[in-house]
């Protein structure tokens, strides 16, 4: 069991050829008190900011998600539907189901996302191209081990 009272945000990792988003950043946060005693080892929470113009590519995961817009007003794509969404609002993403999200707006939106899992599977469907893969196809889908990638 933790607190967790301050974090920094990071920048996308620019690497990803199919996530490139340079001007928005992110933290990934787990229960870092493993082997201490209790501890949570089944929640991911992504606290994110996403830069005026940038997008999260239309993507699945596996497994369900929840995100709750702290600022902003994003444009949600949940399958076939785009809705523009003010902040306060909840988005359940049940697994497998095609989501996205867009800022077209001039300031950021910040949202956090949370999972039931420190094992989060991704499978894009569309791509924000890294420079020099624009011809390329979305990647094969692949797991982030949140808790490998932070160390923690």
């Amino acid at each position: 069991m933790a607190i967790i009272s301050t974090f920094d945000y990071l920048p996308f990792d620019e690497g990803d050829p199919d996530d490139y988003r340079p001007r928005s950043h992110w933290v990934l946060l787990v229960d870092p008190d493993v082997g201490a005693g209790p501890h949570v080892d089944d929640i991911t929470l992504i606290v994110e900011e996403i830069a005026p113009g940038d997008r999260i590519p239309l993507h699945t995961h596996p497994i369900n998600e929840l995100i709750v817009i702290l600022e902003g007003n994003p444009e949600v794509t949940l399958g076939d539907d785009t809705h523009e969404v003010d902040p306060g609002a909840v988005v359940f993403i049940p697994a497998g189901t095609p989501h996205g999200t867009r800022n077209p707006s001039t300031s950021p939106v910040r949202l956090q996302a949370m999972f039931p899992s420190e094992l989060i599977g991704i499978q894009y469907l569309e791509r924000n191209p890294a420079p020099g893969t624009e011809s390329d196809a979305p990647q094969p889908a692949f797991t982030i081990d949140v808790r490998r990638l932070t160390g923690a």
